[in-house]
């Protein structure tokens, strides 16, 4: 296929109204997901002590599953992306689909691992004789959702390397609101209990699901594109997931290093640890969706052969993430006094808090600056280098880390360790773009 000859350089203002319009629906689309879990979480807090202590440990297992294949998402957008810039919607599609399948059947090899093993699990990551059967009632139910939560993953993807993020906004919302009425009118109106607000989730992830597969269908009918299964296809996406299957294995090492050493710390750290953590991840939204407007860009520019417009996106990106980061540490430094009294009265997790706070709010624009190179090199398909670079990030922070304890460190300790973790990948990162070897261009890497 021949290329169109590039388009002319974008100004700043034009970069600027690109990434707005593509980072708040996917920030929405972000918020909206945990919003999943939460409304469970207040409604079956209402039936008890022990059935909600039984959601927090199965939640914590689908969380973990669906995470480690949040790859299926990245390299979807990278491989749709780089096709949209090439103007080869067909074949974009195609790409697309079998990302699509992928997900289906990494989602029913999950769904035939959990209903079996979901005792032993539960067993083993100490949950109560009480909390037990909630969790694994809880966990049964809910993994009959994955094969669609996958799928909604990948079609999420598609629809991002399409470079439309509203579409996933909107379907997120319909899905939290469709998720909180089903738990409401099946855990209380049909008296179902725990697994009424299991079956509930389930209903709504199928339903995001189908309306997700109704785009993409539709757009691929249009173009031509093959709904079928394809074997090489389905392989080449498996492939280009792998990297990023490593560096979000690594990435969850890290914080999961990370809280059993806050645990260690005493049960005053463990609990200043997870109102951070909570906090972190919510910055972690907003950074994220500027992120995903960069795996976007990025992907198409390279897909057109305009290398130099890559370049201009990526520095423009970086301006922005380092101005949110700034912007959100800020923000949390002036918003202390209302946020912690919302998670503690005790006085002294609010006395062990305050200096650890202090250094998440000065790492934001580190943070920024991660996060969008991050989505850069993944919109330009450079898993390879993501995946090494997490490895030794992992290096670095783990020893760091477990001396914490050893030389009696607290959580603020355990917090600036978190910092040099993201020192680390933002030098990493940042090396990688200064090279410039992620600028690859063509229809695909």
């Amino acid at each position: 296929m021949t290329q169109a000859p590039p388009a002319p350089p974008r100004t700043r203002r034009q970069h600027d109204r690109e990434i707005i319009a593509l980072a708040l629906p996917a920030f929405g689309a972000l918020v909206a997901e945990p919003l999943f879990v939460l409304a469970d979480s207040a409604i079956i807090g209402h039936l008890g002590t022990a059935q909600l202590a039984g959601l927090g440990v199965a939640a914590a297992l689908l969380s973990t599953a669906v995470s480690i294949f949040v790859f299926l998402a990245y390299a979807t957008t990278a491989a749709v992306a780089r096709l949209v810039g090439a103007d080869d919607l067909p074949a974009a599609l195609r790409q697309g689909m079998d990302g699509i399948w992928l997900a289906f059947f990494l989602g029913l090899t999950v769904v035939a691992v959990t209903l079996p093993t979901a005792s032993w699990v539960v067993e083993a990551l100490g949950a109560s004789t009480t909390a037990a059967p909630h969790a694994v009632t809880y966990l049964r139910i809910s993994s009959l959702g994955i094969p669609a939560m996958l799928v909604v993953l990948a079609a999420t993807g598609v629809l991002r390397g399409l470079q439309n993020t509203r579409t996933p906004l909107y379907v997120a919302i319909a899905g939290f609101g469709a998720n909180a009425l089903l738990n409401v009118v099946l855990v209380y109106g049909a008296g179902l209990g725990v697994a009424g607000s299991a079956w509930g989730t389930v209903i709504a992830q199928c339903g995001m699901a189908a309306a997700y597969l109704t785009v993409v269908l539709k757009g691929a009918r249009r173009h031509g594109a093959s709904l079928r299964p394809d074997a090489a296809g389905i392989r080449a996406s498996a492939q280009a997931g792998v990297p990023l299957l490593i560096r979000t294995v690594s990435l969850r090492a890290v914080l999961l290093i990370a809280t059993a050493i806050a645990a260690r710390l005493g049960d005053t750290d463990a609990a200043a640890h997870q109102i951070i953590l909570s906090l972190w991840s919510l910055l972690a939204f907003a950074l994220d969706a500027i992120a995903i407007a960069g795996q976007a860009i990025i992907g198409r520019y390279l897909g057109a052969g305009d290398a130099e417009g890559a370049r201009a996106a990526c520095r423009r990106m970086v301006q922005w993430g380092i101005a949110s980061g700034v912007v959100l540490g800020l923000l949390v430094i002036a918003a202390r006094p209302l946020f912690i009294p919302l998670f503690t009265s005790d006085a002294a997790v609010h006395d062990t808090l305050l200096p650890a706070l202090l250094v998440v709010a000065l790492s934001q624009p580190i943070a920024g600056v991660v996060f969008v190179l991050d989505g850069v090199l993944m919109g330009a398909g450079d898993g390879p280098y993501l995946a090494g670079a997490m490895v030794v990030t992992l290096a670095a922070f783990t020893p760091a880390a477990l001396l914490i304890p050893a030389l009696g460190g607290g959580l603020t300790a355990l917090w600036w360790a978190m910092t040099l973790m993201m020192a680390v990948r933002m030098l990493t990162l940042w090396l990688r773009s200064r090279s410039g070897r992620w600028i690859v261009t063509g229809a695909t890497r």
